[in-house]
């Protein structure tokens, strides 16, 4: 007989069952608080991995709501004259923008970090 909420994956017969719930990992802590979302450290960076060679400025770290975020890469497109998208919380401007990004983030106010190579 098989149950919904049971959650055997294999069994041999009576008590020679395997749990898919996975078993604690040695001097694993499940008593620590969670790491807060962001640090208030914005981070810019040039990127090309995965992009077929192409430079991409990714600025993660950034304080707001999704709508704030894109009205700043609205903004930080127009400065760079260069195209750009919003994904995950992460702003992509094509192109190798880092000194006028930075330059235009401090000048609003944030703390911000050249990351990466």
């Amino acid at each position: 007989m098989i149950r919904d909420d049971d959650p055997t994956v294999f069994s041999t017969g009576p008590g020679g069952s395997v749990s898919s719930k996975k078993p604690a990992r040695r001097g694993e802590d499940k008593t620590r608080p969670a790491l807060k979302a962001g640090d208030g450290i914005v981070r810019v960076r040039r990127e090309t991995a995965g992009r077929s060679g192409r430079t991409v400025t990714t600025i993660a770290g950034v304080p707001g709501s999704g709508e704030a975020l894109r009205d700043l890469a609205g903004t930080l497109k127009r400065l760079c004259g260069s195209g750009g998208t919003v994904k995950d919380r992460l702003i992509e401007i094509q192109g190798d923008h880092r000194d006028r990004i930075v330059a235009h983030l401090e000048s609003k106010g944030h703390q911000v970090k050249l990351a990466g190579g």
